[in-house]
């Protein structure tokens, strides 16, 4: 028996996020169907995240265990023959028989794009927000600062049943930077909270047009009051950027704190 770990990249415009749902595309009904056709064998998949509907992934880890031989490599490059277009397999290797692709992750890092322009971007449907009017991205990134570190982050979670009772995360990046018409929010952290991402994003937002102040953020999080904070923004500009495991090419790190 074989533990393997394949890391795959989709745009999740058309899927109802990775788990497989009733009456819903999702990612891993389309992935378990390719994988499943390659391998002639039913498997058991463990996702390394939930994702929302619309919401992306530049790097998605998926774990599962086969009694097939099949080489990494081929197996990629099977795998990208039978998945449409909007998902491709992107590297595999095999794993200690322990591994976990969620509970073996260390911490994600995620990116929220926004066009920053009058006019959309017609090449950036459903993969980045639309937002009109002029951003202060100085601004913003004073207040993402105030993320950074362990907190109790009930303020910027989304009330939600599948949360454990401990809602501290620590966040060991956190900014906001523009490249031309583009801006991004770039968070990473040991884990994250239902719609934490996206509540961070509409507060910044917020924060931009003058309804708060940067240094109001702390004060935020100690109310451990969603009301306190701002909209969740839209899930099309959400990316999962990369996934840390200890040892892995991108070995997860507190030392940015």
């Amino acid at each position: 028996m074989r533990n393997l770990l394949v890391k795959i990249a989709y745009d999740g415009s058309r899927y109802h996020g990775w788990q497989v749902q009733e009456n819903a595309l999702s990612v891993q009904t389309v992935f378990q169907s390719a994988l499943e056709r390659i391998l002639a064998e039913k498997v058991e998949l463990k996702g390394c995240s939930r994702t929302d509907t619309g919401v992306h992934a530049r790097q998605y880890a998926i774990s599962f265990k086969t009694t097939r031989g099949i080489p990494c490599q081929s197996l990629v490059f099977a795998l990208n023959r039978f998945l449409p277009g909007d998902i491709a397999a992107v590297s595999c290797e095999e794993v200690p028989e322990e591994f976990h692709a969620r509970y073996s992750c260390r911490g994600k890092e995620y990116v929220y794009e926004i066009w920053n322009e009058p006019v959309r971007n017609a090449f950036l449907e459903n993969r980045a927000l639309h937002h009109r009017y002029p951003l202060d991205v100085e601004r913003m990134n004073r207040a993402a600062s105030y993320f950074l570190g362990r907190h109790d982050f009930s303020t910027f979670c989304t009330g939600d049943r599948r949360e454990a009772n401990n809602l501290e995360r620590t966040v060991f990046r956190s900014e906001v930077t523009r490249e031309g018409s583009l801006v991004r929010f770039t968070v990473a952290a040991d884990g994250f909270l239902y719609n934490m991402v996206r509540i961070m994003v509409g507060t910044l937002l917020e924060v931009s047009r003058g309804r708060f102040s940067p240094e109001e953020i702390p004060e935020m999080i100690k109310r451990k009051n969603r009301k306190a904070a701002g909209p969740t923004a839209p899930a099309c500009g959400l990316y999962l950027n990369r996934v840390f495991y200890e040892g892995g090419e991108d070995e997860w790190t507190k030392k940015r704190i």
